[in-house]
């Protein structure tokens, strides 16, 4: 059944046809990497899942450097397998500090799994057991000599500890990022829309587009504009480059 509704997906997606709004991410996300990752790109995913982002990474990427984070035991263990000598995995959560951390893995539905509990409209009865994870800071795990390209975070709310977790290295590198954040999930940890759009925009000199403004050349989002899509969810996967890009 699962690779049934992949194999739908691909084809919709090839077909252009957005029936929700995640085949339309995921369409516009392919079409975003598949413009900016190079051959020899080195690349992140953080909320790696199944899988599906790195793919695409390794496809555009063959030449480069890539990482993966994915706390949840069973995910990581397959992972680790699946790319080992292709990209690393860690299995850590990532955040703004090091240490340990409850974290609610959904059973039922892996995808929602976060440090925090989310609201779960799409998801019937979710079956969740807490388990126990590693915090770590982006900027402690990536060796300094690696120039990041593209990072990917999808990590259902926790979004802004993450990106404040790699501050030095988005300093440094400048990387593409494609990034969750909205009502429902961010909203869960304490996320201030305005806060996180003025710690790319201020503090790392970054744009924050939709993916859809990014794919035609459209004007980049205003802190109006970016809090008007985070609380009503008309959009909630935004892209960010630096100013000089």
């Amino acid at each position: 059944m699962e690779r049934l509704k992949n194999s739908l997906r691909y084809v919709l997606m090839r077909l252009h046809i957005d029936l929700t709004m995640n085949i339309r991410y995921d369409r516009l996300t392919k079409q975003i990497m598949k413009k900016i990752i190079k051959n020899d790109s080195n690349c992140i995913d953080v909320g790696c899942h199944k899988g599906e982002i790195l793919n695409i990474i390794l496809k555009y990427a063959p030449q480069g450097t890539h990482y993966g984070f994915e706390p949840i035991p069973l995910l990581f263990s397959r992972l680790k397998e699946k790319y080992s000598g292709t990209a690393t995995i860690y299995p850590y959560a990532l955040s703004d500090k090091d240490g340990q951390s409850s974290f609610q893995y959904v059973k039922n539905a892996p995808a929602y799994s976060g440090i925090k509990r989310r609201k779960y409209d799409d998801v019937k009865n979710p079956d969740i057991e807490e388990i126990i994870v590693e915090l770590k800071m982006l900027d402690h795990i990536i060796p300094a000599d690696i120039k990041i390209d593209f990072i990917k975070i999808d990590v259902e709310g926790g979004e802004f500890a993450v990106l404040k977790g790699a501050k030095e290295l988005l300093k440094k590198h400048s990387p593409t990022l494609i990034f969750e954040c909205g009502m429902g999930a961010s909203d869960c940890y304490g996320t201030n829309p305005l806060d996180i759009y003025n710690y790319l925009t201020e503090d790392l000199d970054f744009n924050i587009y939709t993916l859809g403004s990014f794919t035609k050349n459209k004007a980049f989002l205003t802190a109006e504009e970016f809090q008007h899509y985070f609380q009503t969810g008309e959009e909630y996967y935004f892209v960010a480059v630096p100013f000089a890009k």
